[in-house]
């Protein structure tokens, strides 16, 4: 007589992102807003005064640019086709299609905490100690979600970049790119497409 298979919801109970997160951030003494992406929960760096100092001064080029939507805190929730949980992020910067809907506070509540990630237009990340992090699995995610331009101010390679049109090859997030890098040196103005201001990237010079 063969036993019946144990069902594999019985023996490795699949743990969502989100409640992990949520271990991580009740484990910590210091404030954290941890992240995940590629199957990593991922732990920032607590931000020095010029990272806070050039995310305010971003925010506040789009704001005298008329972009009312600009803002940052919040998290944003990726999904795969199937709906489980791609990538938790929280920009340092980002511009929205929209204000939330009754529908997008209603993800929200859903998921702990955590909009829908098609409410973005524009992301915007400065890199801190972990670099790699923004460039690299960040990068990808944003263009797997489809987040059409995503921002990056370098601070390692003293770079601002530009990335737009992404593109997901196949059903692998960790296969998505931005086609397109507009790179410039920090002091130099960083064109972003319309409607959006271009940027002046000096206040980085000294950072």
């Amino acid at each position: 007589m063969t036993a019946d298979p144990i069902p594999e919801q019985a023996v490795k109970p699949k743990q969502d992102p989100i409640d992990l997160l949520i271990a991580i951030e009740e484990a910590s003494v210091a404030p954290t807003r941890p992240e995940y992406v590629e199957g990593m929960a991922i732990v920032p760096p607590q931000p020095n005064d010029h990272h806070n100092d050039g995310a305010g001064e971003l925010y506040y080029q789009f704001r005298a640019a008329g972009v009312r939507l600009a803002g940052f805190n919040n998290g944003y929730r990726a999904a795969h086709k199937d709906g489980s949980t791609m990538a938790l992020v929280v920009p340092d910067f980002y511009v929205r299609r929209r204000r939330p809907s009754e529908l997008d506070e209603a993800y929200s509540k859903a998921n702990k905490g955590w909009y829908p990630i098609d409410m973005l237009a524009l992301v915007g990340e400065i890199t801190s100690t972990n670099h790699e992090t923004d460039t690299g699995p960040k990068l990808r995610a944003y263009a797997a979600a489809g987040v059409p331009v995503y921002v990056l101010i370098d601070r390692h390679s003293k770079t601002a970049h530009c990335y737009t049109d992404p593109v997901l090859p196949g059903d692998d997030p960790t296969e998505a790119y931005y086609a397109t890098d507009d790179k410039v040196n920090f002091g130099e103005p960083l064109p972003l497409p319309t409607p959006y201001p271009t940027l002046d990237t000096k206040p980085f010079v000294d950072n």
